[in-house]
């Protein structure tokens, strides 16, 4: 697996598992906050976009995770 793909994989199971923390209906739910961590993930992919730097591919580059197309 490339890095850009661990970035997308990665970065949607944090969205899923802080939304699961955050909303009250969920069976997960711990505290209303963690929607901000949601936020702070959108936020970084919205960067990375406009950006064309990612931080969290850097790291993954540095583990030995192939980054190609």
């Amino acid at each position: 697996m490339k890095s850009w793909q661990m970035v997308r994989l990665i970065a949607g199971t944090l969205i899923l598992l802080s939304l699961a923390l955050g909303i009250p209906g969920s069976p997960l739910f711990l505290n209303p906050w963690w929607l901000a961590f949601t936020a702070f993930v959108g936020l970084n992919l919205l960067q990375s976009g406009l950006t064309r730097w990612c931080l969290m591919e850097t790291i993954l580059r540095k583990l030995g995770i192939n980054g190609g197309c």
